[in-house]
């Protein structure tokens, strides 16, 4: 590696000093009168700390950094809220920031079933070798089986394009990179609010985007009105981003009913659906009624694209598990544009990891670890139903004003939109020590129901009493 030219000068100019110090220090044992004050402090700093000139220039060399025009970039906005969290000292303090499920005494969970499908993993002795540019076949097999059901006709005729992801975000980033390179006209289309990484994805892959309203929060429901305008409204061949089940962060779903109206308009306007499905099975408890938007666009004869992840479903947040799937009009078509997302998939990250995609693939594809999975998913989410019904009770019974808080019961999810405002979730973090992002969202899966009244006192003190 070639040496910098500053530490290369600093270094130089250190050693040349030697000389010059040693025939001063000779000719002042010959004659003390030589020595000048001026002369004594230079040879006392030099003479006592040789190194101080290198570390001097290492100082300047650092100061002087070809990164120095790089800002400081802002702190996550879901991310921030846990170092803030950890930070606080009091003992009523409570994580409603990040989606991740915890048990009733607020830990972190780990499935049973995942536990079970590790264990088989020792025991099979399975090797680390590389996996295929678009990831663990058995895996890629399952997730599309899962998402539309293995008798379904995209299935059977081959016109699932199924290549494993980072994860959720990974999988749309992949996505967004394929509708940068091969639909360079088009945008993409998603609600407002919607999960904070969204856009952060697309502009990172350099795809426009606009938003189409959604929440209401006169009703703190669904926009379903200006939805449909905005879709209608969109230029024809766009992109929608679509929520598969349990909308982030609103918790607000459309009723079976309003899914059939957006497909119509998506169908008449030539749009493409994209689907994030993040919470398959951990909404309702049902994989089944999870994907059953998807299936409903994908019975219509669309084409669409579905990105999926087990981080919530599975409990697999940190083994970043997930596939992108582009359901296409024949196999021949399904083939060209997997082909394309490895092309797209190979210098950014080369291939997946295979940790997670084992996991998957064994609980799916053994009938009992898939049954297992199942009730405990069922639990899951039950848990989650159980806090909201209670911290609505308890909203309910401690609010005298008459306020209506159905809406926290209509939502559905680990998450529930309260209808706070900024200052006022700032007010739950700062006078109640509550942790939440300041859009108004909290994350139930963080809430225990010993909890639940305090929850709902500091909700009622925000709303009644800041503006």
């Amino acid at each position: 590696m070639a040496s910098s030219p500053i530490l290369s000068l600093a270094s130089s100019t250190a050693s040349s000093a030697l000389p010059c110090r040693r025939r001063f220090l000779h000719n002042l044992k010959a004659n003390p009168k030589l020595a000048t004050s001026n002369q004594m402090t230079f040879l006392g700093n030099d003479h006592i700390n040789s190194k101080s000139f290198f570390r001097t220039s290492m100082s300047v060399a650092v100061e002087n950094s070809k990164f120095t025009d790089i800002t400081m970039a802002p702190p996550d906005p879901i991310l921030g809220v846990s170092e803030a969290f950890r930070a606080d000292t009091n003992e009523m303090k409570l994580n409603l920031g990040v989606g991740a499920y915890r048990t009733e005494d607020l830990q972190p969970y780990v499935l049973n079933v995942v536990k079970k499908a590790e264990t088989l993993m020792l025991e099979w002795a399975e090797n680390k070798e590389y996996l295929p540019i678009e990831g663990l076949a058995a895996f890629n097999k399952a997730t599309a089986e899962l998402l539309f059901g293995t008798e379904n006709p995209v299935i059977l005729q081959q016109r699932v394009a199924t290549v494993q992801g980072l994860s959720g975000t990974g999988s749309l980033r992949l996505a967004a990179a394929l509708i940068e390179r091969y639909f360079p006209s088009s945008k993409v289309l998603i609600s407002s609010p919607t999960w904070g990484n969204h856009k952060n994805i697309f502009n990172d892959a350099r795809v426009p985007w606009s938003e189409y309203r959604y929440y209401d929060p006169k009703t703190v429901g669904l926009d379903f009105d200006g939805m449909i305008s905005d879709i209608k409204a969109a230029p024809e061949g766009s992109f929608v981003l679509l929520h598969g089940c349990a909308h982030n962060p609103t918790g607000i779903d459309p009723t079976p009913e309003q899914w059939e109206i957006i497909a119509d308009v998506i169908q008449e306007k030539n749009h493409i659906p994209f689907f994030d499905v993040a919470y398959q099975g951990f909404a309702s408890g049902s994989l089944d009624k999870d994907a059953s938007s998807v299936r409903m666009f994908a019975a219509r004869g669309l084409e669409l694209l579905i990105a999926q992840s087990y981080s919530k479903n599975l409990g697999l947040y940190a083994e970043r598990i997930g596939a992108i799937n582009v359901v296409c009009s024949s196999s021949d078509v399904a083939h060209r544009v997997k082909s394309q997302l490895k092309r797209l998939a190979r210098p950014m990250y080369s291939n997946p990891p295979i940790h997670g995609a084992r996991i998957v693939a064994n609980i799916v594809g053994n009938s009992d670890l898939f049954s297992e999975w199942k009730e405990e998913m069922a639990s899951m989410a039950g848990r989650i139903k159980s806090v909201r019904k209670k911290l609505y009770d308890s909203l309910s019974a401690k609010d005298n004003s008459g306020k209506d808080w159905s809406f926290i019961l209509k939502q559905i999810g680990m998450f529930s939109f309260t209808g706070l405002n900024k200052a006022q979730s700032d007010n739950m973090t700062n006078k109640w020590h509550v942790y939440m992002t300041k859009d108004g969202r909290i994350s139930l899966a963080g809430l225990s129901s010993a909890n639940c009244e305090y929850l709902a006192d500091a909700i009622i003190d925000s709303y009644h009493n800041v503006s």
